[in-house]
């Protein structure tokens, strides 16, 4: 099985945290936490739609800089997730800059703050000097991000302050037999990334055009492997208590990668 997560750490195990992970086929990236970033180049900044931020503690923050000098004129969505107090943050390091040159500039940033009962979500937009514009809040339930692609879930823990562990899942694991394919008379093309997007919506009664032939999932499904996704899990700095490692252990059971800073 050929692995949909792509990761790497940016720093040596006794440096910053802060860990990269392409999303094979999505043409985008996540990442957790923002220690020193300058090892990313522009072209790996600019990917990134989903930042997940353990603490605000300095080495697991201070690349935030890095990240919004690079992406000020990105068009696409980036998103960043912290706790409890993490908008606030956020806010703290765009005060600390002048916005009177940005007007044009397209970049939207969402932050959202986790705390036991809610997530706090606030917007911050290029074109309005970066001023926070809160919007409304929603019930907390475990889970920061889901989409058709992946899910990521979260546990607060104690770190003396409210610190975030996160693991991240697969909805399902698509491989295509490329020798069936040939069987078939098809060849492999872009029209796959339309068949793996109706699969992970459950539209199995779409209908893939494919060489001007219009082909249901049905009619394909002998080339299409679907398997359990992949699980990875992200831990740093907590205090070894018996209610953080309840909450560690449930959250990374069953992970194939586990990131934890010892």
């Amino acid at each position: 099985m050929k692995p949909s997560f792509h990761t790497r750490l940016l720093n040596g195990p006794f440096e910053d945290p802060g860990l990269y992970m392409r999303l094979l086929w999505e043409g985008r990236a996540l990442m957790f936490d923002l220690g020193h970033t300058d090892s990313l180049s522009p072209r790996d900044i600019l990917k990134l739609t989903d930042i997940f931020v353990s603490h605000t503690h300095v080495d697991h923050f201070m690349g935030f800089d890095n990240i919004l000098r690079i992406s000020l004129k990105k068009e696409g969505p980036l998103r960043l997730y912290g706790p409890e107090g993490f908008i606030d943050h956020v806010e703290g390091k765009f005060r600390g800059y002048t916005w009177n040159l940005t007007k044009d500039y397209p970049l939207v940033i969402d932050v959202f703050e986790m705390t036991e009962q809610y997530i706090e979500h606030a917007v911050f937009k290029a074109g309005n000097r970066f001023q926070r514009e809160d919007m409304e809040k929603r019930p907390s339930n475990g889970i920061l991000l889901h989409d058709p692609f992946c899910k990521v879930s979260v546990r607060i823990l104690d770190h003396e302050i409210p610190c975030l562990a996160f693991s991240l899942e697969e909805e399902c694991h698509i491989n295509i037999n490329k020798a069936m394919l040939t069987d078939m008379g098809l060849t492999a093309g872009s029209w796959l990334s339309e068949l793996k997007e109706a699969i992970r919506g459950n539209k199995f009664d779409a209908v893939i055009t494919v060489e001007g032939r219009n082909l249901s999932f049905q009619d394909l499904r002998e080339a299409v492997d679907i398997t359990h996704g992949q699980k990875l899990s992200y831990v740093v700095d907590v205090l070894g208590s018996e209610d953080n490692i309840k909450k560690i252990v449930e959250l990374v059971k069953g992970s194939d990668l586990l990131c934890i800073e010892t």
